[in-house]
């Protein structure tokens, strides 16, 4: 039980998550002034934001960003909250309509570059490319050690980006109103593939490609604690296996979609390999 109930720690993103629920609920009320039936959808959608929230405090509050410090396993369980569970629920919530209602009149002035930068961070091989270089970044032996070493870094860069990743990757795949998904579905089913088989070469090399450590900052006194070979290995299988999770369901659901536009698997199965129609790009350009 000391394991659940010790060790919880204070970060900054407390604070941050307690004022975009603040702007959240202060955007709502006034879209509620307003018009009541137009706030509608956002209300039904707030339980997902606040699991969303509980889920990233899990990650960087509780006891799980203690013991990924000490073990690997702990860091990847971490490391999926961040980048896949928690970005889902808040892109699945869509709280962008109300978190801009928040903001004051004065701020009107910075709407457009903010637009600029938001859309060219939404740019489909911008958002994939991002995730998936954070996805693989982080795991370089010297910046995961600063990492860890560093509560600076791990707090404003590490969690940061991933969550930041994490959240631009989703905006792809789930509908998120008033964001517009920009990715053709033929290039989705190809994103999640790519990613996915990223996500199996990075845990293939830490769990089987390989017999040492790659982190010193887990090399414990050998019979004291878990062996960090060992313990590298189970944070590869748990990369491998709950990454899945979430990516094998998403592709399951934008091939299921893609097979009733196209009106058959062999045409979707054309489409994905690139065969057919050049509507089907990468990433639509409008």
């Amino acid at each position: 039980m000391h394991y659940l109930t010790g060790h919880w720690s204070f970060d900054p993103f407390l604070v941050i998550v307690i004022a975009a629920a603040a702007c959240y609920q202060a955007g709502l009320a006034r879209m509620r002034r307003a018009d009541p039936e137009a706030a509608r959808p956002w209300r039904r959608r707030t339980p997902l934001l606040y699991a969303g929230f509980a889920v990233v405090l899990m990650a960087v509050e509780s006891p799980v960003n203690y013991w990924a410090d000490e073990y690997f396993f702990v860091h990847m369980v971490q490391h999926l909250l961040l980048m896949f569970a928690a970005p889902t629920l808040i892109v699945a919530a869509a709280p962008w309509q109300p978190l801009a209602a928040a903001l004051p009149g004065r701020a009107a002035t910075l709407a457009g570059p903010l637009r600029g930068v938001a859309g060219w961070l939404l740019r489909p091989w911008v958002s994939v490319a991002a995730f998936n270089v954070v996805m693989l970044a982080w795991h370089v032996p010297a910046l995961f050690d600063l990492s860890i070493r560093d509560a600076a870094v791990r707090v404003w860069l590490a969690h940061t980006t991933y969550l930041g990743a994490g959240l631009l990757f989703w905006l792809q795949f789930i509908g998120s109103p008033p964001v517009r998904r920009r990715m053709p579905l033929t290039s989705q089913a190809l994103a999640l593939i790519a990613t996915n088989i990223i996500m199996w070469l990075l845990a293939m090399a830490m769990g089987i490609l390989t017999t040492v450590s790659w982190y010193s900052v887990y090399n414990h006194v050998p019979g004291v604690t878990l062996p960090a070979f060992a313990d590298q290995q189970i944070g590869a299988g748990i990369l491998w296996i709950c990454g899945d999770f979430w990516a094998i369901p998403t592709l399951i659901f934008v091939v299921r979609r893609l097979i009733n536009e196209d009106g058959g698997i062999g045409s979707a199965v054309d489409h994905i390999l690139g065969r057919g129609s050049r509507r089907y790009e990468w990433a639509n350009r409008n």
